[in-house]
């Protein structure tokens, strides 16, 4: 529905990870806490030559937005079945960047529609591949 850009605090061996690509976003979500935005469950694979100093690999990370901009979001947010999750993890001039995305869950039925149509899909595939063979 509506997307932003925010910053995001980092640990050292976080800012290593990221650059090399080790970020997974599988249920990570914003949510506002004391008037602050932080960002849960998402996956930073430890660093490999991080030693003792390395990062917990899905500790709350917080996100640095403007009051009004953590206002006007967690209102939209408040809606019925709506929210926020990071679409994009990015570097803009040195600093870790996160695209955030307000969006409306799936219901029940769309999860079966969906699991349907990906299964059909692969089947499709698979007989494909064994015709070309």
């Amino acid at each position: 529905m509506d997307t932003w850009e925010a910053g995001l605090v980092l640990w050292g061996t976080e800012v290593k990870s990221i650059r090399a690509g080790k970020v997974a976003f599988q249920d990570a979500h914003a949510r506002t806490e004391a008037g602050e935005m932080w960002l849960h469950n998402l996956h930073i694979a430890p660093y490999q030559a991080g030693n003792r100093w390395n990062h917990e690999e899905t500790r709350p990370r917080k996100l640095l937005l403007h009051r009004s901009e953590i206002r006007r979001i967690t209102a939209r947010a408040e809606e019925k079945g709506l929210t926020i999750v990071p679409l994009d993890v990015y570097f803009r001039r040195g600093r870790v960047k996160v695209t955030l995305a307000l969006c409306r869950g799936r219901k029940h039925r769309d999860r079966r529609e969906a699991l349907r149509r990906r299964t059909m899909e692969r089947e499709a595939e698979r007989a494909m591949k064994d015709r070309t063979r």
